[in-house]
């Protein structure tokens, strides 16, 4: 979002995400989810790429999407609802390889069900490790939202484990790679949930996209 702030005034994100947000549902199958409300916005990406860290530091809560170590923790579609205006999910880490192929399975199906047929999902927040960039798994999901047309965004994380040229160059590389994916949006978002970097703009692309409706 753009314009002039005072010094001090919280831009229209930050403002949004200081508000309420609570945990509403949990989801493993298509059957769970919740009925359809306020605006969603999903947050995706491989395991262990700080999806659930990203919705905490957003929130400003340490423990409302639950972190953790083990690749692979997050096994549902969970829902956070923030002041009644958007819904935040948290999915399933893809790319995990230690998942059985059983359960790899049923997570697949559960996200191509969700993103093909949730008509209030506006955008997936497709995270991306700022030093490591795309992986196989990563490209599928964008195959994927590209064939159903669903907006997606990139967002590095961890930007504070690299220096400010190498962050640019990657994320200069990361941008070039998706310049011609027809679903994916042109702006990609820099953030650190360890060090708070990035929060704003991320909160005031949701914000935008919670005005939209």
């Amino acid at each position: 979002m753009s314009g002039e702030r005072k010094a001090g005034e919280r831009s229209p994100g930050d403002k949004l995400f200081h508000k309420e947000c609570k945990f509403v549902a949990g989801a493993m199958t298509l059957e769970q989810l919740p009925p359809m409300g306020p605006i969603e916005v999903a947050f995706a990406g491989r395991s262990n790429v700080g999806k659930s860290s990203l919705v905490n530091a957003l929130t400003g809560r340490k423990t409302l999407a639950r972190v953790s170590q083990t690749p692979g923790r997050t096994q549902q579609l969970n829902f956070f609802d923030l002041d009644g205006v958007l819904v935040l999910v948290d999915m399933p880490g893809h790319g995990y390889a230690k998942v059985g192929k059983a359960k790899k399975a049923e997570w697949s199906e559960l996200i191509e069900g969700y993103v093909r047929g949730r008509a209030n999902l506006r955008r997936v927040m497709l995270l991306i490790d700022a030093r490591h960039g795309y992986k196989e798994s990563d490209i599928e999901l964008m195959n994927l939202l590209d064939r159903f047309a669903l907006s997606y965004q990139v967002v590095m994380t961890k930007a504070d484990t690299l220096k400010p040229g190498p962050l640019e160059t990657n994320r200069q590389k990361f941008l070039d790679q998706i310049k011609r994916r027809p679903a994916a949006h042109p702006e990609i978002l820099v953030t650190s949930a360890e060090e708070g970097a990035g929060l704003s703009d991320v909160r005031d692309a949701l914000a935008t996209l919670a005005e939209q409706g």
